[in-house]
């Protein structure tokens, strides 16, 4: 993957100029217009906003809307990325929080000196104006249906700076406190016209089973076109910095004087600078244009020009994302278990990694829906946890007896269906992901040294390749798992609807493969070792809200069940890993730091960075 399933473009840039920051405002230093001293600039990029759009409204709500994750648009608090708590944060709109024990409900005090970029104070009014807002977009802690787990039912405003928010108990959710902290909080008295004076009563309805409850559903979605189009006058920001312009190459942002934390926040500018390939952020990093880059898949050669400019600092943490090899079990003969584990047993992945990733990812240790550290994490390293599980070493004479196992043939050094007809295996990637396709690349070339004619087929952009993916029309292609902390995230990669399993109105079903895009076509039940018989999608919600020993349980018995039934072969899992530049800033948080997965607008606004 480039660098988020957003960054989806890549294209070869002309070189950049050397010089930090450039334009009429200037480098640290520097004067700009009318020559006042343009103060300490920082410079970056936003992994979520490749090709900015200058047309683009300030709307966090909008795909490309020029509001910045941790620069001008806020959450509650930021999620530290534990390895198996996701309920951990920095402190955001909110201060402090108090979880109850049983995670029913999260009770949140703000800043007590946070304020609006136009002065006005921050408000409990305008975190459940902003819970409203986010109820129009549907999913997470803000679904409509009354029997989705982890729903919010009530929101109490407590004073002007403390609000409460309780999840329903009819269908508890363990990912429901993040899912409210993660919320963006927008100005009442800006977004004010976006929701109608009734919102509240027809929220109430359409969380019940009342009549008209259909109808208030219906009324609230379509209010999400409204939302996602709004178009403010001006940035109105409860962050660290306020969008002051933007055009095609940037877009430049101020210090937000009243921002709670301003004294501490070292920079006076940010740049954000546009990118619309990993290319082009190689550029920016040798020029050493970038006080720091999130994650890009760099190739080593390109690693070590960058380490050579003066002041960049590489630094890597951990990742809670796996890249694997996904099987569509509906399409022959990737419907047998067999092939599936001779494909494991063929496809090395050391050197797969070291030819896709040499940078920013390890080779995965084995297949058990896990990231290798999450897996040490939850279900230990000795011999009754990963130590348990198959490896699937790199060992041809096994792929061959499994091979055979599924009845396929080998003619003339080249394996065949089991009826001797042509198996062409195809691997589909995204074009633009240049390290899948350079890692599907080394998968085909293993796999045709072993007699299995396979190729790649790329699709033209990443939302096509997802759109193509769901409906069915691929045999193998590469996708994402392992997507921690919460297990119930996990586990969805594999045992979610995208194999089958559909969750509505708190009723559970399995679906036909190939209907309501169930693409990866896997059976409702497997069977596992010392477990029996297992629907591992039941399993897959209950991690939801059990509490933590039986999530443990579940989590070990569907890391076995991955395991041995291979919906996918986990091929590397990610390192996190970014570049500083210190030139003209330190502070930076250093390898494993659990802030590396938040955007450098925290860093800023908790005063992690200083000014050098």
């Amino acid at each position: 993957m480039k660098r988020t399933a957003a960054a989806a473009v890549s294209l070869c840039l002309a070189a950049v100029t050397a010089a930090c920051g450039g334009g009429t405002d200037g480098a640290p230093g520097t004067t700009g217009a009318a020559g006042q001293p343009a103060g300490a600039v920082f410079t970056t990029i936003d992994a979520l906003k490749p090709g900015i759009d200058a047309n683009a409204p300030i709307n966090p709500y909008n795909p490309k809307g020029n509001a910045f994750r941790g620069f001008n648009a806020e959450w509650l608090g930021w999620t530290k990325n534990h390895l198996t708590d996701p309920n951990l944060f920095y402190p955001g709109v909110a201060r402090s929080w108090q979880i109850a024990p049983d995670q029913s409900s999260i009770t949140l005090r703000l800043q007590p000196q946070g304020r609006w970029s136009d002065g006005r104070p921050i408000t409990a009014e305008d975190v459940k104006f902003s819970i409203g807002v986010a109820y129009t977009q549907g999913g997470t802690a803000y679904a409509l249906d009354p029997s989705a787990a982890g729903t919010a039912s009530d929101i109490t405003i407590l004073d002007e700076r403390t609000i409460k928010i309780t999840q329903a108990a009819a269908n508890p959710s363990s990912t429901f406190v993040r899912s409210v902290m993660e919320t963006v909080i927008v100005p009442r008295h800006v977004w004010n016209s976006v929701l109608p004076a009734d919102f509240w009563q027809r929220l109430k309805v359409a969380q019940s089973d009342a009549p008209g409850a259909g109808a208030a559903r219906a009324g609230i979605t379509a209010l999400a076109e409204k939302v996602i189009t709004f178009a403010p006058a001006k940035d109105v920001s409860a962050g660290p910095f306020v969008l002051k312009r933007v055009n095609p190459g940037e877009a430049l942002l101020v210090k937000n004087t009243y921002f709670h934390n301003a004294a501490a926040v070292a920079a006076d500018q940010v740049r954000i600078l546009n990118y619309t390939g990993n290319e082009q952020v190689w550029n920016y990093l040798v020029a050493g244009r970038l006080d720091s880059a999130p994650f890009t898949a760099v190739p080593a050669g390109v690693m070590r020009r960058i380490a050579r400019t003066p002041g960049n600092v590489v630094v890597r943490g951990f990742s809670p994302v796996s890249e694997g090899l996904a099987f569509n079990q509906s399409r022959k003969p990737y419907d047998n278990v067999h092939v599936r584990r001779a494909l494991a047993h063929l496809i090395d992945r050391a050197q797969v990694t070291k030819v896709a990733s040499p940078e920013g990812g390890t080779a995965s240790v084995t297949t058990s829906g896990l990231h290798q550290r999450a897996a040490q994490a939850w279900l230990g390293g000795g011999a009754g946890g990963v130590g348990a599980l198959e490896p699937y070493r790199h060992d041809p004479a096994r792929a061959e007896a499994e091979l055979r196992a599924a009845g396929m043939r080998k003619t003339e050094g080249r394996w065949t269906l089991p009826d001797g007809s042509p198996w062409k295996m195809t691997i589909n990637v995204p074009a633009s992901f240049s390290d899948w396709l350079a890692g599907a690349k080394a998968v085909t070339s293993q796999l045709n040294d072993a007699g299995i004619e396979a190729e790649v087929v790329t699709t033209a952009d990443y939302p096509l390749y997802l759109e193509e993916m769901a409906a069915g029309k691929y045999d193998v292609g590469f996708w994402l798992v392992a997507l921690g902390p919460a297990p119930y995230n996990i586990f969805q990669r594999l045992y979610g609807a995208q194999n089958g399993w559909k969750l509505f109105g708190g009723r559970l079903r399995h679906v036909p493969a190939g209907t309501e895009g169930n693409w990866m076509g896997g059976a409702e039940t497997v069977e596992v070792a010392g477990e029996g018989r297992i629907d591992p999608g039941a399993l897959a919600v209950r991690l939801n809200s059990a509490p933590e020993a039986e999530q443990r349980r579940i989590v070990s018995i569907l890391a076995r069940a991955a395991n041995q039934d291979l919906p996918v072969i986990q091929l590397w899992d990610y390192v996190n890993t970014q570049v500083v530049n210190t030139t003209r800033f330190d502070g930076f948080p250093g390898d494993e730091s659990d802030a590396l997965r938040l955007t450098s607008g925290v860093w800023l606004q908790l005063g992690m960075i200083k000014r050098k």
